[in-house]
């Protein structure tokens, strides 16, 4: 009985009883292609206006590959196309092309990354009809680290008036010191009374309401 491949990667199933003494450059292969698809980072050479990425079934391929980083020098737009068309895909992309890089996989929609961008996306392996989609536009409104100044704050109006009506300390302050406002929107550090202090004001409490 001949081997059979995975649907959407191209691992070869070795049928029960075959490949006897030929197994293991078979198996070193699928491994190989297991570790494209978990953590590969391919670099894709782009020329023209098209290139094919493809998976082929039994054997090392750029269509398996967790991460596409393009580059070369496209002549100018370039559609990448997702062969074949019936295997669904999720690729994470970065464009350094120096061109927009459109991706393709059948008649239905396409993806556009433009030039120094990244992206998500999912490939529905539909056949001639297949579509791509981006998760990157879903995802466009997570915050990232440069965005808490700015996006943050835009989420939520009364944040940023707190935030904005107050001056705040440029410096730590000394030990025991705590945050109080002058009442005109100026925050800094002032100290308190000592422990013994407290220990006065307790006492003459205790003297006065007889605690």
């Amino acid at each position: 009985m001949a081997s059979t491949y995975t649907v959407n990667t191209g691992i070869e199933l070795i049928a029960n009883g075959e490949q006897s003494g030929t197994w293991g450059d078979t198996t070193n292969t699928n491994l190989q292609i297991v570790d494209r698809l978990t953590s590969g980072v391919g670099a894709i050479t782009l020329s023209g206006t098209t290139h094919t990425l493809s998976t082929s079934d039994g054997a090392l391929s750029d269509g398996q590959y967790k991460v596409l980083v393009f580059g070369g020098s496209p002549s100018g737009t370039n559609t990448v196309t997702v062969s074949p068309n019936d295997q669904s895909k999720q690729y994470f992309i970065v464009n350094n092309s120096g061109e927009s890089v459109i991706i393709s996989q059948g008649s239905g929609s396409t993806v556009t990354i433009a030039d120094g961008s990244t992206d998500i996306i999912y490939c529905d392996g539909a056949g001639s009809g297949a579509a791509v989609t981006s998760f990157g536009t879903d995802l466009s409104g997570v915050l990232k680290t440069g965005d808490i100044g700015t996006t943050v704050l835009a989420y939520d109006a009364n944040l940023q008036s707190f935030v904005t009506a107050f001056t705040l300390p440029t410096s730590d302050g000394t030990a025991n010191q705590a945050l109080t406002t002058n009442g005109s929107g100026t925050i800094g550090f002032e100290s308190f009374a000592t422990d013994a202090s407290a220990k006065s004001y307790a006492i003459a409490f205790s003297l006065v309401f007889g605690a």
